[in-house]
């Protein structure tokens, strides 16, 4: 079974709260709220490095993700 890249997450604990599941490498979850991401990698020092720009980009595409989705919803 194939995964979508990301996933809408939701949680009553967290009722405010909007989490966005990247599925792929590397792995994080976002919490929309307040911008806080839990990366699910672990990272070498070179890696960290490359996650700098390349993490940048998944969270616009995972913010961007959220922003369609709400606009389907909407529709």
């Amino acid at each position: 079974m194939e995964f979508p890249k990301f996933l809408l997450g939701d949680n009553t604990d967290y009722p405010s709260a909007i989490f966005i599941v990247h599925t792929e490498y590397p792995r994080f979850i976002i919490n929309l709220e307040n911008d806080e991401v839990e990366w699910l990698e672990d990272f070498t020092e070179d890696d960290q490095k490359e996650l700098e720009t390349e993490g940048e980009a998944l969270i616009v595409e995972a913010t961007e993700f959220y922003d369609r989705e709400v606009s389907r919803y909407e529709d």
